[in-house]
């Protein structure tokens, strides 16, 4: 599926870009992805290091980031921020914990809706209070789907969720996976993953995560 690289960044698709795999603390791993969207270039989730910021300017900068919860917030929004001038989406619900490393230039509610960069706002509370998933469309009109940990793949192979103690809801998290079937991905793309990151599906397959992921909510 890998096209070619730059720099330090991994080419998936014509207009997607995939940044090095980061491992915040043992036994989580992510990666971030600069989109080449219609407005300029769009980086959903956060790298955890400035490592990639190089080859991201060669490609153009970023003109916006979004998160997809709180888990992604740290220091380097705020490298981020500074060395691309780039705004910052994240939900209005995770104020307290993204504001203490950089300002949110447009707080998300629980409004879906597509906005001025080509993004949809898919708002998906369970895995936190303001989980939110993110659809595009790419350049070869395949919709890519940002599911943030909502969703994420196994090291199996198949999807399924996560409800951190203490936190979040079982009910909202089993509404959210249920909404996101309702979505048709051509491209799915988790941020913190086990086994491989994302996943081509048609709508056959798609209906099968979905499945997966639910029978993995707690009761």
């Amino acid at each position: 599926m890998t096209i070619s690289t730059a720099g330090t960044l991994t080419r998936i698709r014509e207009d997607l870009w995939q940044t090095r795999l980061d491992s915040p603390f043992p036994g989580l791993t992510t990666h971030a992805y600069l989109w080449q969207g219609p407005q300029g270039n769009v980086l959903f989730y956060s790298p955890a290091t400035d490592a990639d910021f190089d080859a991201i300017a060669a490609l153009g900068g970023v003109r916006a980031q979004y998160l997809s919860h709180l888990d992604e917030a740290g220091p380097n929004l705020a490298r981020i921020a500074e060395r691309f001038g780039s705004t910052l989406h994240a939900s209005l619900y995770e104020l307290d914990a993204v504001t203490k490393h950089a300002r949110v230039d447009v707080p998300l509610g629980y409004e879906r809706f597509v906005d001025d960069n080509g993004v949809e706002i898919l708002p998906t509370p369970g895995h936190s209070d303001g989980s939110t998933c993110y659809l595009v469309t790419g350049v070869s009109g395949e919709r890519y789907l940002f599911t943030g940990d909502t969703m994420f793949r196994t090291k199996a192979g198949s999807w399924a969720t996560f409800l951190p103690p203490g936190r979040g809801s079982a009910a909202e998290l089993r509404n959210s996976v249920a909404f996101l079937g309702t979505v048709s991905p051509d491209l799915v793309i988790s941020s913190a993953f086990a086994g491989e990151p994302f996943e081509q599906v048609d709508e056959r397959r798609w209906a099968q995560c979905v499945r997966e992921a639910l029978a993995t909510v707690p009761a």
